[in-house]
């Protein structure tokens, strides 16, 4: 297959590109400034600038940039800028594919279990689900709505709606483990709060999946079958790390710190989420079990 990444040279990107080209397919990276790298692809989603020619005939599409979440304390000019990073790009690609000649046969575009809200407690939720409330959810909705003109155009379009990816260098795990590695790791707030986690291995092999399943379209849940709650998960980490999980971290510290809004619904947030479309389709994942998925991550035996 040829198929075009944006958001290559992210952590998930990043991976995938290098999982494809392992196996012989050819990668086009969608990317904003020239290179000497043969079969990139420009474009600038914010002028709305892209190279339509150079997607005409790719076999797939897989689309994950966007600004990072965490990255940032969410101010109002930041909240714009994580939307627009997401919905204008989103729309930029999606009505591109739709007028190509030659379009691909499928989207695959990234997307988050933050559509299911933050405060949703011990309620499990599966792709049937409804919207949840915040910041975050409204930010998916518009962000896989964008996707609209490629559906439209008969292109099959599936949004990836991820959990915690757990990645032994980059994403949310080394920021997990440095507590831990000092002997302060304990659980978040509570510690009662679902998470929804998978890990960077299971993430890139059921993007590769559904590139290749033709039956499979709309949200897909990627998370691990076994989600966990904070403190197991505290604990799970402090155990593969041989450190202790005893000193919990109170809740208005990091609503001090980075402001309710973003407090609640990134580390405190309860999302115990179910991939009932990757189970059903017969997905099989590597890591189903929070302590030796972390364990495999972590190099830990």
């Amino acid at each position: 297959m040829q198929v075009a990444i944006s958001g290559a040279s992210g952590l998930i990107g990043g991976a995938l590109a290098r999982s494809l080209r392992a196996d012989g397919h050819t990668v086009r990276p969608l990317v904003r400034r020239a290179s000497d790298e043969p079969g990139v692809v420009l474009w600038d989603p914010v002028t709305g600038t892209i190279d339509a020619a150079a997607l005409d005939g790719v076999d797939a599409v897989v689309h994950l940039a966007g600004a990072g979440i965490g990255d940032k304390r969410w101010s109002e000019a930041r909240k714009r800028e994580l939307h627009d990073s997401r919905t204008k790009g989103t729309d930029l690609l999606a009505r591109t594919l739709a007028e190509l000649d030659r379009r691909p046969a499928v989207l695959v575009s990234g997307s988050a279990v933050g559509y299911y809200g933050h405060d949703r407690g011990d309620e499990v939720v599966t792709e049937l689900s409804p919207r949840g409330n915040g910041f975050l959810a409204g930010l998916v909705e518009d962000w896989e709505a964008a996707a609209a003109p490629a559906v439209e155009a008969g292109i099959r379009t599936v949004y990836v709606r991820s959990g915690l990816v757990f990645a032994a260098k980059g994403g949310i795990l080394p920021r997990m483990a440095l507590p831990s590695r000092l002997f302060v790791g304990g659980r978040l707030g509570s510690g009662r709060q679902w998470v929804s986690w998978i890990t960077l291995d299971d993430e890139v092999a059921a993007i590769r999946f559904l590139l290749e399943r033709d039956g499979i379209a709309g949200p897909v849940n990627a998370v691990a079958p076994e989600p966990v709650t904070n403190a197991e998960l505290a604990r799970a980490l402090g155990a593969v790390l041989r450190r202790p999980a005893a000193v919990p971290a109170p809740a208005f510290v990091f609503r001090l710190a980075l402001g309710r809004e973003m407090a609640d619904e990134l580390l405190l947030a309860s999302q115990r989420v179910r991939p009932d479309v990757l189970v059903g389709a017969g997905f099989g994942f590597r890591h189903t079990e929070v302590t030796g998925a972390l364990r495999d991550v972590l190099g830990r035996s």
